[in-house]
């Protein structure tokens, strides 16, 4: 048994809080083993299921690196998996209630997350400093020992000249950068050097505007508004105040580290030929430029582009993608579903009832967990936390799953006054509360906690709705791209509502819904079919029609902006019947026959509209030329043959006479000779 059964370990902390091991065994496969003292006093159990060889779950988090330091003097290719059940369960007041929820959470650490590719970023120390007074000349003094110092006094009014010039001074203004570490790229105006002979003050000569300059990083000191958007996220970018003392400290120990190679996670995966933002020169869906906080994508031609070096991975770009092109990579949609589904399934497994997803970060929601399990009430028994990179990345597909599983309610837990703005999480908020509400599971339950305080944390959770868990919980396996996760995810909603409807309405800018066409004003030109990024617009190669499939339409806008008659609008919504129909023909029209030969050609009603336009009212078909309509009502080949045979060219216009240079000169003089009146 010992050498195939995966082992379990969990421990009361040196008894701190209770142990359901009955229901952490209904839920969890592995041979348990409890303690009190796992890190100390009982350390030889810990030895012993080394031993066996098998995967070891150890459920303490605190202690991991010592745990890995014994595996690796007795077995280093051990497989160790580590989960907090301590401050997220056991260290509550309502502890005796959190056997489920404690199963559920090592359950979920079980599930596998693969690598994440990196991103490379290298720094040989070539830094700005961008200031207005001596302060900036004293942090590059005091930097110049280990960075390639360059300062730039922007507007300087008295500045004592230096003794000796160790590092260029120089005057200027920043007009725009952009950039990173390691490849930063300003553009400089009122650009100038100074005078060697500068006596009392720094003198510049003549200044020029459009200088550019490069850098590996950038120290902004000039107290002014900030370079970048979002520059507390930007890599390489270092602001402070000039008044503030601590906060020039710190600066100056910060650029000292930023020299050599340095790798950050790429936070999204970009596919191009999913990317609904442009078409033929007309701009569609904006959804992920809105939002992105560092100005890391920009368009490019139809898709966008997304600068790896500059995103800060909030993620709010894949929450919204439509389409799927933009998909977050930490992780990956589809491994935080699996992790989603084996968490709910085991507190439901485990007997838990009403279970409430809690979805935080590391670097704020992980503390002020930690900080209400030692100070304060601690989660309630019925509060599943889970932590994600950034709550941003949560998108509509991962809320729809977990009410699909059986959760209750989702909870975002975000800071009380964000970094940047959070206008994505609201709309992914708003969107899901409302298909949530119309599927009967209750109202209220998708929502932002946005709170420093533990004990504001508590209570927050503690008046949350009561939602109604569905009696028939999905048990599907997310696996895929985004977009056909959402899809599934949507359709197991419907399927597991308590009260099913068929048509949820939504604000407008959702990325769901139909098209509405005016079938008067559609003369099936298919400009639309050729500018929907996702063939939710269609034609018929054997049939004029235009065919639409709801479930792929992202509203992004290509087919109402590109349509010549104004034929087409949008109408958010998620139409359940619809999305599981097949494709609805919303106009068809007979061809029309070339009077020629019969073939197939056009629309028929395109062709009497044109006839219609140009008998009789037009004088290349007036009069003599009347037969010349017929052209209009033949096939391409039959077409060609009229006009060469019958010899007119139905494009013929009246040409004015030739003009030379003699004529002008003809008419120049003749109006010389013409008397004045």
């Amino acid at each position: 048994m010992g050498d195939t059964v995966p082992h379990l370990m969990i421990c009361t902390c040196e008894k701190t809080m209770p142990l359901d091991a009955r229901a952490i065994g209904r839920a969890c496969t592995g041979r348990i083993t409890q303690a009190n003292q796992l890190c100390a006093l009982e350390i030889d159990r810990f030895k012993a299921a080394l031993a066996d060889g098998v995967p070891i779950t150890v459920a303490c988090t605190q202690e991991a690196p010592l745990f890995r330091e014994v595996a690796e003097d007795l077995d280093p290719s051990s497989a160790l998996t580590f989960v907090n059940i301590r401050e997220t369960a056991g260290w509550s007041k309502d502890a005796a209630a959190a056997g489920p929820k404690a199963a559920a959470l090592i359950a979920a650490a079980a599930e596998d997350t693969p690598p994440i590719a990196l991103v490379t970023l290298e720094s040989d120390g070539v830094a700005l400093i961008y200031g207005r007074d001596e302060v900036a000349i004293e942090v590059g003094r005091r930097l110049a020992d280990r960075l390639d110092i360059t300062v730039l006094l922007t507007k300087p009014s008295d500045v004592t000249p230096r003794h000796s010039n160790e590092f260029p001074v120089l005057k200027g203004s920043v007009r725009n950068g952009r950039g990173h570490l390691g490849q930063f790229e300003l553009t400089i105006d009122d650009y100038a050097f100074p005078a060697p002979s500068s006596r009392r003050r720094l003198e510049f000569g003549v200044p020029r505007n459009g200088a550019v300059s490069t850098c590996d990083m950038v120290l902004d000191l000039s107290g002014g508004l900030p370079l970048f958007p979002a520059h507390e996220l930007r890599p390489g970018y270092l602001r402070a105040d000039p008044r503030d003392r601590a906060a020039v400290e710190k600066m100056i120990a910060d650029a000292g580290h930023l020299v050599g190679t340095f790798d950050k996670p790429r936070f999204i995966e970009l596919d191009e030929s999913l990317c609904a933002h442009s078409r033929s020169g007309i701009t569609g869906c904006t959804r992920c430029l809105d939002l992105c906080p560092t100005g890391a994508i920009t368009p490019n031609g139809n898709a966008v582009a997304i600068d790896p070096a500059v995103c800060a991975g909030c993620g709010s770009c894949a929450a919204a993608c439509p389409t799927g092109a933009a998909a977050y990579a930490l992780p990956a949609a589809d491994v935080l579903m699996r992790r989603l589904r084996t968490l709910v399934r085991a507190y439901r497994k485990a007997g838990g009832a009403n279970a409430v997803v809690l979805l935080h970060d590391g670097d704020h929601g992980a503390p002020l967990i930690d900080a209400l399990a030692r100070f304060g009430d601690g989660l309630p028994a019925n509060v599943l936390p889970v932590r994600v990179n950034e709550v941003t990345q949560v998108g509509p597909e991962a809320i729809a799953a977990l009410f699909a599983y059986g959760a209750t309610g989702v909870g975002l837990l975000t800071r009380a006054k964000p970094k940047h703005d959070r206008l994505g999480l609201e709309q992914v908020v708003d969107t899901s509360g409302t298909i949530v509400a119309s599927l009967g599971f209750g109202e209220g339950l998708v929502r932002i906690i946005a709170t420093d305080d533990p004990d504001q944390l508590r209570a927050m959770l503690d008046t949350t709705p009561p939602g109604i868990a569905t009696e028939k919980p999905a048990t599907f396996i997310a696996r895929g791209a985004k977009r056909s996760l959402l899809e599934t995810a949507f359709r197991e909603l419907h399927l597991a509502a308590p009260a099913p409807v068929d048509i949820v309405t939504l604000a407008l800018g959702a990325p769901f819904g139909a098209v509405l066409l005016n079938v008067e004003s559609c003369t099936l030109c298919h400009s639309c079919v050729t500018a929907c990024p996702t063939g939710a617009l269609s034609d018929n190669p054997e049939r004029a029609m235009l065919r639409f499939t709801e479930s792929i339409c992202v509203q992004c806008g290509l087919c109402e902006a590109t349509c010549p008659e104004d034929a087409i609008t949008l109408q958010p919504q998620l139409d359940f019947q619809a999305w599981n129909a097949p494709q609805r023909v919303l106009k068809e029209e007979d061809p029309f026959h070339c009077i020629g030969c019969g073939k197939p050609f056009g629309t028929k009603s395109t062709i009497e509209r044109v006839v219609a336009k140009l008998e009789e009212k037009h004088w290349m078909f007036t009069g003599a030329n009347a037969r010349r309509i017929d052209v209009v009502k033949m096939c391409e080949d039959c077409r060609v043959e009229a006009v060469v045979n019958e010899s007119f060219d139905p494009h013929a216009v009246p040409r004015p006479p030739t003009v030379t240079t003699e004529d002008y000169l003809r008419s120049r003089e003749a109006s010389k000779d013409e008397p004045i009146r």
